[in-house]
C-alpha cells in the first residue's frame, strides 16, 4: 500500500530560516498586493522581519537574474519570485513568460536553493486582480507557503544524505570504512635452500616536526 510507505515532507515552519523576495515594479498595482501577502505568510509561519529581504527589479524579465544572484550567496533558504505579466496584442507576452519561467526554474536547479513561483501570467487585468486577493485567493501568499515547505524539505533531504551534517557540512570519514593496506608477500630462501613466504609490512612514514 502506498499509504504505508514512509514519506519525507517539508513542514510549514519558517523559524530560523531566511528568505529573499524578488518583486517586479511593473504592474505594481498587482505586485504590491502579492508582496504584502507573501510577507504576511512568512511572518505567520514564524519568520522574523530581519530574516526577510525584499529586492525590487524593473520587470518580470529581470526576476531570474536577481533571484540567481541572491541564491548564489547561500544566505537564503528559499527565494520567492513575484511579478505580473498581462497579455497584449503582440507576441511579446509569450516571449517574456517563457524566459521568466525557464530562468527561475534553471536558477533553482543549478543553485540548489528552492524558488517559489509567484509570477502571474494573465490574459486580463481582472484575472490578475482576482489572483491578488479577491476571488482566486492571493498567489503571493501561496508562493510564500511553497517557499517555506520547500526550504524545510531541502534541509530534510540534505540531513538524510550519508556524510552530510545538518548544517550542510560534509563529515570526515562518515559512512566510509578505513582502508587498511594489504601486506606484501615476498619469496625468501632459508638456510636450507627452500623457499618460504615472508610477509612484508608497509613502513610507516616518519613525520618531521
Amino acid at each position: 500500500m502506498p499509504d504505508a510507505l514512509p514519506a519525507l515532507e517539508g513542514t510549514l515552519d519558517a523559524s530560523s530560516q531566511r528568505f529573499a523576495i524578488v518583486v517586479s515594479r511593473f504592474n505594481a498595482f498587482i505586485t504590491e498586493r502579492l508582496l504584502l501577502s507573501a510577507c504576511d505568510g512568512l511572518l505567520r509561519l514564524g519568520a522574523r522581519k530581519s530574516d526577510i529581504s525584499v529586492v525590487r527589479v524593473p520587470g518580470s524579465f529581470e526576476i531570474p537574474s536577481a533571484a540567481r544572484t541572491l541564491a548564489e550567496t547561500k544566505k537564503y533558504d528559499a527565494i520567492v519570485c513575484i511579478g505580473c505579466l498581462l497579455r497584449g496584442d503582440t507576441a511579446h507576452y509569450d516571449v517574456i513568460v517563457n524566459e521568466v519561467t525557464r530562468g527561475i526554474g534553471q536558477s533553482a536547479q543549478e543553485t540548489g536553493v528552492p524558488h517559489a513561483f509567484g509570477v502571474l501570467t494573465c490574459d486580463t487585468l481582472e484575472q490578475a486582480i482576482d489572483r491578488a486577493g479577491l476571488k482566486m485567493g492571493n498567489k503571493g501568499f501561496e508562493a510564500a507557503l511553497a517557499a517555506v515547505e520547500m526550504a524545510s524539505l531541502n534541509q530534510g533531504i540534505r540531513g538524510q544524505r550519508p556524510g552530510i551534517g545538518k548544517d550542510g557540512v560534509r563529515l570526515r570519514n562518515s559512512g566510509r570504512k578505513k582502508q587498511v593496506p594489504h601486506p606484501r608477500v615476498a619469496r625468501v630462501r632459508n638456510d636450507k635452500g627452500s623457499e618460504a613466504a615472508k610477509v612484508v609490512r608497509p613502513r610507516k612514514k616518519s613525520i618531521r616536526k
